[in-house]
C-alpha cells in the first residue's frame, strides 16, 4: 500500500489543523462499491456523504465477446486480468454456462443416459488474475476447482504490480491476454506488453455512466454545506477514476455557475480547489495536479489505505 506524499504549504495546513470537526469526506464510488469504505470511515469519526459519480448498467453480451470467451475457455489465452468484482461476476457467469455447455457435450458424447449433468466445478485453461480484493473474493467464492485453479493478485493493484508478477513479467511476443473490465475504464498493461508483441484481447461487460441523481444529490449536500456559519475544514473527495472525476468536474462547476448567476449568498458556491482529493493511481493524479489541485494519491482503495493516506501531507496547493 503507497500514496503520494510531499511537504506542507500554508494552504495545505489548513486542511491539515485541528478543527472542531473532522473533515467531511465525499465518497464518490458506485452504489455498488461504496459500503465498506463509508463504514470504514465512519467508525474512524469522520462525517461521510455518499455522492456516486459512477453508476455500472449491463452491457449486452455480443457474439465476439463469446467469440473471445470461446477461445479463452480452449486455452489460446496465456492470462486473464480481471479489473473488477463487477467485471469478475459477468465474466464467471459467462464461463459458467460454458463449462456446463461442456460438460453436457461430454455426457452426450459418452452416451451418458443421465439428463441432468452435475456441475463439476471450473478449471481455467489460463492464469487468472484479479486487480484488487474485492475482485478476488467473487472468484474465490464461486465453485472452482481447487486443485486447478488460483486467484493470483499483484502485491499493488496497478500497472506496475502488474507487470512485476512472473505470470505477466514472462509473457512474450506472440502471446495472449484477455481482459474482463468496464467500457471506458482503465487499461491496465495495455501500452508496455503491446510493444513487447504481447496480443490483448478485452470484453468490457458493463459500461460506467453518470447516475442520474448525482447532479441533485451534490446541490443538496452543497446547500446544506455553505449555510454552517463556523470554518470548515476542506471536504475531502475520494476519486477511483478518470471518468468519475470528470463527472465531479462537470457537476461542481455547474452547481457554482448557477450559484454565482442566481441572488447573492452570504457564501460563495464552492469550487474544484474548494476540495482536497484523495485519487487512484498516477494518471488519476496527473489529472488533479493538472488543474492545481491538492490531493493524494494511493494505489490501492482498500478502507485502510485511504484512512491513512489522509493522515498525511498533501501534493500541491489549491
Amino acid at each position: 500500500m503507497s500514496w503520494s506524499s510531499s511537504e506542507s504549504t500554508a494552504s495545505n495546513q489548513t486542511i491539515n489543523k485541528p478543527a472542531s470537526l473532522p473533515p467531511v469526506v465525499i465518497n464518490t464510488r458506485p452504489v455498488e462499491r461504496a459500503a465498506p469504505l463509508t463504514n470504514h470511515l465512519q467508525a474512524a469519526g469522520f462525517s461521510v456523504v455518499d455522492i456516486p459519480m459512477l453508476s455500472l448498467e449491463a452491457r449486452p453480451t455480443t457474439e465476439q465477446d463469446m467469440a473471445l470467451m470461446r477461445q479463452w475457455f480452449a486455452g489460446d489465452y496465456q492470462a486473464l486480468v480481471i479489473v473488477s468484482p463487477t467485471a469478475a461476476a459477468s465474466g464467471l457467469a459467462v464461463w459458467q454456462a460454458l463449462e456446463h455447455e461442456r460438460q453436457a457435450q461430454l455426457a452426450e458424447v459418452n452416451n451418458s443416459a443421465q439428463k441432468d449433468v452435475s456441475f463439476k466445478g471450473l478449471t481455467a485453461p489460463s492464469h487468472l488474475i484479479a486487480v484488487g480484493e474485492a475482485t478476488a473474493a467473487v472468484l474465490n467464492d464461486a465453485k472452482l476447482d481447487a486443485t486447478n485453479y488460483q486467484v493470483l493478485q499483484p502485491l499493488i493493484a496497478n500497472n506496475e504490480g502488474m507487470l512485476a508478477m512472473p505470470e505477466i513479467e514472462s509473457l512474450k511476443a506472440g502471446d495472449k491476454l484477455l481482459v474482463w473490465r468496464g467500457l471506458g475504464g482503465r487499461r491496465l498493461l495495455v501500452n508496455t506488453l503491446q510493444a513487447r508483441g504481447v496480443h490483448i484481447d478485452s470484453i468490457a461487460w458493463y459500461e460506467r455512466k453518470m447516475p442520474n441523481d448525482a447532479m441533485a444529490q451534490y446541490k443538496v449536500w452543497h446547500a446544506q454545506f455553505v449555510k454552517q456559519k463556523t470554518e470548515q475544514p476542506k471536504p475531502i473527495v475520494i476519486v477511483s477514476s478518470g471518468t468519475a472525476f470528470e463527472h465531479w468536474q462537470a457537476i461542481v462547476t455547474e452547481v457554482a455557475a448557477q450559484k454565482a448567476n442566481a441572488e447573492k449568498s452570504n457564501r460563495a458556491p464552492l469550487q474544484l480547489n474548494d476540495f482536497a482529493y484523495v485519487v487512484l493511481g498516477e494518471r488519476l493524479a496527473n489529472m488533479v495536479a493538472g488543474q492545481g489541485l491538492s490531493y493524494w494519491r494511493v494505489e490501492d482503495l482498500a478502507p485502510e489505505t485511504i484512512f491513512a493516506a489522509i493522515h498525511t501531507p498533501l501534493v500541491g496547493c489549491s
